[in-house]
């Protein structure tokens, strides 16, 4: 089970995600208004594996209160979220080590896969942020983020999921969330479609 706590001021948009993900079996979800409230939350007898700090909701202060919860709790992947905050801000928060940065645009399904990725150690960061593409002209491939463009060159050369896994220094299953997503991405229905479209397009 992933502890999961949603730190927004927007009600609706708290109760919504708090919502959808504890409907997940694998996610157990706690929301809070308030920095001040998450930290207690936090701190509390169930240790959180993951934290999501909307940007801009009192006590924040801008990259501060991320700061502040990750001295705090530092075991917990904190990540951030804002509706409005751009490439800008997700840039300084990895830099910050934030664990990701998530957009209130991004649909429901995406974000139970950031938050799933994120508790299984890895960083969640939408395209553009994580660092530069030479594929950005092709709409489709510049979804990607850089872990599933790493598990798209390795499903062109044919590789198992163990394989790439072992390749990527990532556990099997987090390699199955990277090809499943991406595959809903490019709007295929295997590996070797997946593989195809991206040789089409020359990715490489």
């Amino acid at each position: 089970m992933v502890n999961v706590l949603i730190a927004d001021d927007h009600d609706l948009v708290r109760d919504t995600i708090v919502a959808f993900l504890n409907a997940d079996n694998g996610f157990n979800v706690l929301g809070a208004a308030t920095l001040d409230a998450a930290l207690d939350l936090a701190r509390g007898m169930t240790p959180m594996d993951v934290i999501v700090l909307d940007y801009n909701m009192p006590g924040m202060n801008g990259l501060e209160g991320l700061k502040r919860t990750q001295a705090l709790l530092p075991h917990a992947r904190v990540a951030l979220m804002s509706g409005v905050a751009g490439k800008t801000v997700g840039l300084q928060a990895m830099e910050c080590g934030a664990a990701g940065f998530l957009s209130k645009s991004m649909s429901a399904k995406s974000m139970v896969h950031a938050i799933r990725l994120m508790a299984q150690g890895e960083a969640f960061f939408p395209f553009g942020l994580d660092d530069p593409v030479e594929h950005a002209q092709d709409p489709v491939l510049a979804t990607l983020t850089r872990r599933e463009r790493e598990t798209l060159q390795r499903l062109q050369r044919g590789l198992s999921n163990k394989e790439i896994g072992r390749d990527l220094g990532l556990q099997e299953v987090t390699v199955k969330l990277h090809v499943k997503t991406l595959m809903a991405k490019l709007g295929v229905k295997n590996r070797t479609q997946a593989a195809l479209f991206a040789n089409e397009r020359g990715f490489h």
